[in-house]
């Protein structure tokens, strides 16, 4: 019985990363979103519309983003706005990581070190995911321009 109880909780585990790796990339828009939900509900919005608030905000965010890409024109533009979304990415998988190895680890240093380490590979992962979302550059050949 004890060792499905290890069992089902490094699968709880591992579901919980693979949950943290598909969704870092929204780090910054649930941030975002959390913070005017609670403003909203502290204003007295209640909380139906805090969640509406905070929904619109997210969605609002997440929509800039794509918008920021969109227009942006130089690559150094756009990789300052995906790095914008990457940093609170990278803090939300430090802190996770963090969280995990305070229940697992004993050592200070470990903890610190394989939190780093998840925070790397987690920015890393959102990196890599929004660079996908970034609309390639239009190539200039074949086509005609004006002296």
């Amino acid at each position: 019985m004890i060792i499905l109880a290890i069992l089902a909780t490094l699968a709880g585990i591992a579901a919980l990363c693979w949950l943290l790796f598909n969704l870092a990339v929204f780090a910054l828009p649930l941030f975002a979103g959390i913070t005017l939900a609670a403003w909203a509900h502290e204003t007295g919005a209640g909380i139906p519309g805090a969640v509406i608030v905070g929904a619109i905000a997210a969605a609002m965010t997440f929509g800039l983003f794509q918008l920021l890409l969109l227009l942006a024109r130089p690559a150094w533009i756009k990789l300052i706005i995906i790095l914008a979304f990457v940093a609170p990415a990278a803090v939300a998988g430090y802190h996770a990581t963090f969280g995990i190895l305070k229940l697992t680890t004993p050592s200070d240093t470990w903890q610190i070190i394989f939190a780093t380490v998840g925070a790397i590979a987690v920015g890393i992962t959102a990196f890599m995911r929004l660079i996908m979302m970034a609309t390639p550059e239009p190539t200039a050949k074949g086509t005609a321009r004006a002296p």
